[in-house]
């Protein structure tokens, strides 16, 4: 996915700017910049974050960085921030989202004699055809609106200029932005929890392609939002800090909404509640507290050398550095019925193993819950599971086994309760060696976040969504 920060302050801003683009290090793995303007001009960096953390890469450089306004950005796709020399200005930029008809932009582009300097393995660097895009205009305000009309997918962004940043959200708010403030500085940040322990209060959140100007001073809205949202809901299910909020709502209290709306559901009798660490703790405490089922850590997390679960590009080697970060606690383990709760199945794989590993420390059962429907759709507009063929996503996988076709009755299995979709449950619990699963009803889990379903992006479940 990835995320961004940006701030503008009457002072220096560049301890800011780093911690500020650190707290958004859980939302991508493979890259990390940060661009500062000052009297000289633009000095920026760019590292690899993939087997090291964004501070640790930083820190050193920091002697370098000095300005009163930056911007960073935590990211899964290409190297950024970019600095654009243009008709507009010298800029910086930096993007979030995912540009479904990049090919075609780039084609129009080249029958009208245009070039791209920027690739990464070979792939034009999709922050430089954003940059394009905005620079055919006679604005910043108009080339962003330009941009957001033409990209299919979705695209948020911050331009660093000379009298400010330009902070601008997806036409269908797909990915959050949100404005902070404090005396003397003004920032805007994907994530709110980067505001508190840098003094920022939440001022404002950004609607649905909606583009706020940022000063040291405040901000002022330059363009105006749209009507329809469309904001992802796994933010609040995976992606999302527990500190951190989208749209006012906490990511933590929905986790916990989800838990215990489960559990409502719920009447298998069991001993213990856990969650696979981390994301699934805030549903597991949930279920456990409207259970009344004491919780506990059978799965404890060892990060002191495995920063992320997900870090080798190769993914025998993720499944490989997930598996050794769980350690069992086996007296926690040995001769109990555990419930475990999780955001989500993807593929499966390590879910598997781990099953495994309670049965052979001596589980009675081992049954599952997960706090959302199965992921029968991959990711049109965010880069989740996009990486993935279709046939890597649990579910999908499991349809085509059933069915002999990978896009037969996808509506059906979509829709719980049905046959179709028990059949399809069942056969995952039968591969995952589980003593029981169950899935989030999606009612269930609109309800739990509380916002009407059509303010939601739900396409990976069940396949709706505006484009």
């Amino acid at each position: 996915m990835g995320g961004l920060f940006g701030i503008v302050s009457q002072t220096d801003c560049v301890s800011d700017l780093y911690y500020g683009t650190d707290y958004h290090s859980h939302l991508g793995t493979k890259r990390g910049g940060m661009a500062v303007r000052n009297t000289q001009g633009f000095h920026r960096a760019i590292h690899n974050i993939e087997n090291s953390y964004f501070r640790s890469k930083f820190e050193s450089e920091l002697v370098s960085f000095h300005g009163q306004q930056g911007i960073g950005v935590i990211s899964d796709t290409d190297p950024q921030p970019l600095i654009i020399d243009s008709h507009l200005g010298t800029f910086g930029i930096v993007t979030v989202g995912r540009i479904n008809n990049m090919d075609d932009i780039i084609q129009k582009a080249f029958a009208k004699k245009g070039y791209f300097s920027s690739t990464s393995d070979g792939i034009t660097n999709p922050t430089e055809v954003v940059a394009m895009l905005i620079c055919q205009e006679k604005s910043f305000e108009a080339g962003i609106r330009s941009a957001q009309e033409t990209i299919q997918g979705s695209c948020s962004l911050l331009l660093l200029t000379e009298k400010g940043i330009y902070a601008a959200r997806d036409k269908l708010g797909r990915t959050p932005l949100v404005v902070g403030r404090r005396s003397g500085a003004t920032a805007v940040s994907s994530e709110t929890c980067a505001f508190p322990n840098l003094g920022f209060e939440v001022a404002y959140f950004p609607g649905p392609g909606e583009v706020v100007f940022l000063n040291a001073d405040g901000w002022e809205q330059r363009l105006p939002p749209g009507d329809r949202m469309q904001i992802c809901s796994f933010l609040w299910v995976y992606y999302g800090y527990p500190a951190s909020e989208y749209e006012g709502i906490n990511v933590e209290r929905v986790r916990y909404n989800c838990g215990a709306v489960m559990a409502s559901r719920d009447d298998v009798a069991v001993d213990l509640v856990a969650g696979i660490p981390d994301s699934g703790i805030g549903h597991a405490l949930g279920y456990a507290n409207e259970k009344k089922i004491p919780y506990g850590r059978p799965f404890v997390k060892y990060t002191p050398t495995w920063p992320r679960s997900f870090m080798p590009q190769n993914q025998t080697m993720r499944d490989l550095v997930a598996k050794m970060k769980l350690i069992p606690v086996r007296r926690l383990i040995e001769g109990q019925r555990l419930m475990f709760c999780d955001d989500s199945i993807v593929r499966g794989t390590q879910l598997k193993d781990n099953v495994q590993v309670l049965f052979d420390c001596g589980a009675c059962q081992v049954h599952m819950r997960l706090a959302c429907p199965t992921l029968i759709y991959p990711c049109e507009f965010l880069n989740f599971s996009s990486s993935r063929s279709t046939l890597d996503l649990a579910g999908r996988k499991t349809i085509q086994e059933l069915e002999g076709a990978e896009d037969k009755d996808l509506h059906l299995y979509a829709q719980a309760g049905s046959t179709k979709n028990l059949a399809m449950i069942e056969a995952i619990r039968n591969q995952l060696h589980l003593t029981s699963l169950k899935y989030q009803h999606l009612e269930d889990l609109v309800a739990a976040i509380g916002l009407p379903k059509e303010r939601l992006c739900t396409h990976c479940w069940d396949g709706s969504s505006y484009f």
